[in-house]
């Protein structure tokens, strides 16, 4: 029998060996991946997932936007099923990009279908297991058996999945040079996890912490809203994600000594977020930032990369955290209460 959270450790930890695999299916199918998204005169492009990949798709769509210049969006794929003619334009051609660690999650097949029905555009997959479902509802499906996972809570599925959707991004953007800049993510990443896996666990054990808040903005602020599920469904803490700007404008009000707050600091906007964190430590919140530099208060990994390229290792950092305070709590981080790997619906669900 296994120890409660063999799994989740062991995929956390495996992610940068995982980010490499990934990366190079993306450079095996460069020239069709290229060709596909030229050839279809995209006039936007629509994110889609459910629960950790519904979130993916907010950061994706924030670093696909930033990069190529074209209108991008992430939602929930029950939005793009049920309410289609609120969730994307009639009129120009979406590319829908779903996203799914099983391949068969009921709401994004279902959102695939509807898209495709209603003949407005182009459906990309990204899955991490062949033959499933999703993987025959797009005109290119790619798959990433290096993010297959046996816990519950996605760690490893989501960070490879979000890499795939930056490296494609920064491919049909003509980014070579970030595209190259990605290959050194698993050699940063598993510096970075080697690094600072005892501070983390010492943090994530401090008995006098009972609410978790996680910051971030642009591309960071779905990074963000996972990291705080990944607190919920492990550890069952309150846990809530917030821009940072706006958890002055009424959620501060929630700050007490027993407060942590991560703050997922971009190198572009440094000063206001480390301000915000700043003033909620005059508060008497615990503050930290994941960023680069050595500030006190501030988790500090320096990666020798672009800010865009770098986002993804906020992942583990804040990923171990949830693990540890899990087990703090004394749960089994493997299976969460109450949830299941693949959410489907009954078959009258259409």
């Amino acid at each position: 029998m296994t120890e409660p959270g063999h799994y989740t450790h062991s995929e956390i930890l495996s992610q940068p060996e995982a980010w490499a695999a990934a990366l190079a299916v993306v450079r095996e199918g460069a020239p069709a991946l290229r060709d596909f998204f030229r050839s279809g005169r995209f006039d936007s492009i629509l994110f889609t997932g459910c629960g950790s990949t519904y979130y993916l798709a907010l950061s994706a769509a924030a670093v696909a936007q930033e990069l190529l210049g074209l209108p991008a969006r992430g939602l929930p794929a029950s939005e793009i099923w049920l309410n289609a003619q609120s969730a994307y334009a009639p009129n120009g051609k979406t590319l829908l990009v779903a996203v799914s660690r099983s391949g068969e999650t009921t709401e994004s097949l279902r959102a695939c279908e509807a898209f495709r029905a209603r003949g407005h555009g182009e459906v990309l997959t990204l899955s991490c297991y062949p033959g499933r479902a999703l993987t025959q509802l797009g005109a290119f499906n790619l798959v990433f058996p290096s993010g297959q996972e046996e816990s519950v809570a996605q760690t490893r599925a989501f960070s490879t999945l979000y890499l795939a959707a930056v490296a494609l991004a920064a491919l049909w953007a003509k980014r070579d040079d970030l595209f190259e800049e990605l290959s050194r993510l698993p050699a940063a990443g598993q510096s970075q996890i080697s690094n600072l896996k005892s501070q983390i666990q010492a943090l994530a054990h401090d008995p006098s912490l009972d609410r978790f808040y996680f910051l971030g903005s642009g591309p960071r602020y779905g990074l963000a809203c996972e990291l705080s599920l990944k607190m919920k469904e492990m550890s069952l803490s309150h846990s809530e994600p917030f821009h940072f700007m706006e958890f002055r404008h009424g959620p501060k009000s929630m700050v007490t000594p027993s407060t942590l707050i991560v703050g997922l600091v971009s190198e572009s906007n440094r000063a206001h977020e480390l301000a915000v964190l700043d003033e909620m430590r005059a508060m008497g919140a615990r503050a930290h930032s994941l960023a680069p530099g050595g500030r006190d208060g501030e988790v500090a990994f320096n990666s020798g990369v672009s800010e865009t390229a770098r986002n993804v290792l906020y992942l583990p950092v804040g990923q171990l955290l949830a693990f540890e305070r899990s087990l703090h709590n004394g749960l089994n981080p493997d299976r969460p209460n109450n949830l299941d790997v693949v959410v489907r619906l009954d078959a009258g669900a259409r």
